[in-house]
């Protein structure tokens, strides 16, 4: 199998989550655990970064975001309330005194709008500092586009093509994120939104 990550640029520090400038990754929307569902992220050097590995696949109410050394980072879990659903994300790992809120939650909008649907993201819950994102699916040249309240791209999801332009499958991506953007809230995000979408 050909390779499906990017040729190196610069590796990114493994202990800070924030980028100093634009950063590149490949999503390998499978798990490299065998008959496991997940996902794979690979930074530009080709390294395992994050991953997502669901050893039991006839429960996806719960999945866990780890590292590239096993550390769970994110739970992120799915909640009904009423006749919505959503999925929640809870920042690891959790101190003996921590009693904590999600630290982000994902829904999708019932808006009628042309071609597109859009997600909700609401963040910061855990420390009662909400802001929102807003995730906008099926536009022309990306899977999915991150913005803030200002409608400022902060990270772009697009399908991965080969130097040449071949397109490299249906699951593999390519995500995008700008400066000064945590890197795993985001990835949790991600998470959030491609298991709404039963992509994982």
């Amino acid at each position: 199998m050909g390779r499906v990550h990017p040729q190196a640029l610069q590796l990114l520090s493994p202990n800070c989550s924030f980028t100093s400038k634009q950063e590149s990754f490949t999503l390998w929307m499978k798990s490299l655990v065998l008959n496991g569902k997940g996902c794979t992220v690979f930074d530009s050097n080709g390294q395992i970064v994050y991953r997502v590995d669901n050893y039991n696949c006839k429960d996806k109410h719960e999945v866990h975001l780890m590292d590239q050394e096993g550390n769970v980072l994110f739970t992120i879990s799915r909640k009904q309330y009423k006749l919505s659903r959503f999925w929640e994300g809870y920042r690891s790992p959790a101190t003996r005194n921590d009693h904590k809120g999600p630290c982000f939650r994902v829904c999708k909008t019932y808006k009628i709008s042309r071609g597109a649907s859009t997600y909700e993201v609401e963040l910061g819950l855990d420390k009662n500092q909400p802001c929102t994102l807003k995730i906008e699916s099926g536009t022309a040249k990306s899977a999915c586009k991150i913005t803030d309240e200002f409608g400022v791209t902060v990270a772009e999801l697009r399908r991965k093509k080969s130097p040449c332009g071949v397109d490299l499958g249906e699951d593999v991506f390519t995500m995008v994120v700008e400066p000064n953007v945590d890197i795993s809230l985001i990835m949790g995000i991600v998470v959030a939104y491609s298991l709404i979408n039963c992509k994982m």
